[in-house]
């Protein structure tokens, strides 16, 4: 197929009220490279737009890293940094296919451009029927702050603790609960494609909930809350990680929205009554890749499912994580949902590269503080990236609590130690409380395991990470 001139609609200005399209274009052929078109943002801002095309590929090579490949994606500015929303494609070789996503538009967005080509890879690509169209309108009004003092669902000062892992035993949770002196988990409910034994959803929560049931009793006896956490809700696909995520049919497929409602129906009945449970996680991370027609986004999914919960438990926290991630900026834009009693919920990994690095292959000897990518990162910088999180509990009179946050073990020096040092002083200041991932959980994550990334043997001796999580949990109160 030959190169075809492009054919570009590009709509500006105001929009008739049945179209809230902002681009259109049919036919266009890549053979190398990326062609980009400037999109409308002063029309754009605060829109949550569906990206549509019809993709066909031929000989597209193996993508160097899970991002490139096939580009059908948004470039968005702002004054805080990019995004790059897109929509997920393989390569090789392929008949016409549907590509699409869904992304939300800030308000104070810059310049959005969207890209059509090939990064990093090589073939030939064809592109038709392209679409940016509005799927959601700009919020004109904000909620007013939830009224009356700030519901925190605890009755102690602080909630302190950690994730633990999904095969915790009585003597971790003793150790945990008793001698290092935590007072919350965060107790996940993680479907893993490497070790999950069935592949029907109903009976491998069924086998998860009973063991929860068998560690209830142990938490409430080691004076440890629980927060439940549906890491893996219906519908969702399986991460680089192995773990199935809170994203893809959870957002396209109606019934399995249903199913999630049904699904913390059903966890909410069985666990209304237990004196351990401090509150239900509704989704860890959500991701909304893609929003189809007929399906619920994010904010009005966790309605649905939190109203379901408070039908059957009025009292006890529910927390709520917002996409993309669940990570300090996706409080940004996001409203709180109509429901009594819920506490809000973000994981702090920023900045990624120093956080993450020797993960998925990410380099390694990233320092804290220190220059990452031009920019300098120390206590300043994670006061500005949490932010947004601070302007949400106050603009909205709402409790925070740090679900996530962790520095991988192997990072030079003490630099793991003085990212959490500095993390934590931030929490305090707040008063936020907070779950350090994980305890006796993947190594990489241990504070019980020192800085040798080819050591997987606990230390001998405590290490500064572990001293300073002990340190703050032996201010705790026990509930």
């Amino acid at each position: 197929m030959k190169p075809i001139l492009l054919s570009i609609v590009l709509v500006l200005g105001v929009l008739p009220a049945n179209a809230n399209v902002f681009f259109q274009t049919n036919n266009v052929a890549v053979a190398q490279g990326v062609k980009t078109f400037r999109l409308p943002v002063e029309a754009m801002r605060g829109w949550t737009v569906r990206g549509s095309a019809m993709v066909k590929a031929e000989n597209v090579t193996a993508k160097p890293n899970p991002w490139n490949g096939i580009k059908v994606m948004l470039i968005i500015e702002t004054p805080d940094g990019k995004s790059y929303p897109q929509a997920p494609l393989d390569v090789g070789t392929f008949d016409w296919k549907r590509a699409v996503f869904t992304a939300r538009i800030p308000t104070n967005a810059t310049a959005v451009t969207l890209c059509l080509g090939l990064e990093k890879v090589t073939g030939k690509v064809w592109f038709d029927a392209v679409k940016i169209s509005g799927h959601k309108p700009p919020t004109t009004t904000k909620p007013a702050p939830v009224p009356g003092p700030m519901f925190t669902g605890r009755t102690v000062p602080r909630l302190r603790g950690a994730m633990i892992g999904p095969r915790i035993d009585e003597e971790g949770l003793r150790a945990f609960g008793r001698d290092w002196n935590a007072n919350l988990v965060r107790w996940q409910l993680i479907r893993n494609r490497r070790t999950s034994t069935t592949g029907d959803y109903d009976q491998w929560l069924e086998g998860e909930l009973q063991r929860l049931d068998a560690g209830l009793p142990l938490c409430e006896k080691y004076g440890l809350m629980v927060a439940i956490d549906l890491h893996s809700p219906p519908g969702g696909k399986p991460t680089r990680s192995g773990y199935y995520g809170s994203d893809d049919r959870l957002f396209t497929d109606r019934k399995m929205q249903d199913k999630f409602v049904e699904v913390w129906r059903h966890i909410a009945t069985r666990y209304k009554n237990s004196k351990a449970v401090w509150g239900y996680d509704l989704a860890n991370e959500p991701v909304e890749e893609f929003v189809e027609d007929g399906c619920d986004d994010w904010h009005a999914l966790a309605t649905r499912a939190a109203k379901a919960i408070r039908a059957i438990d009025p009292a006890r926290a529910i927390i709520c994580e917002a996409p993309p991630w669940g990570g300090p900026d996706s409080l940004k834009e996001f409203t709180p949902i109509a429901v009594s009693n819920v506490v809000y919920s973000v994981h702090m990994y920023v900045p990624g590269e120093f956080t993450h690095q020797g993960v998925h292959n990410n380099h390694v000897g990233v320092p804290y503080p220190g220059e990452i990518k031009g920019k300098m990162w120390d206590k300043a910088a994670l006061e500005k990236v949490l932010q947004p999180v601070l302007d949400f509990q106050k603009n909205y009179n709402v409790h925070i609590y740090i679900g996530e946050f962790s520095a991988i073990r192997w990072a030079p020096g003490d630099s793991a130690y003085r990212y959490l040092r500095d993390c934590i002083d931030i929490f305090e200041s707040h008063g936020w409380d907070w779950s350090y991932h994980a305890f006796r959980e993947w190594d990489g994550w241990s504070v019980e395991h020192g800085p040798d990334r080819n050591d997987r043997q606990p230390a001998k001796t405590p290490t500064d990470r572990e001293r300073l999580l002990r340190s703050w949990f032996a201010r705790n109160q026990k509930p």
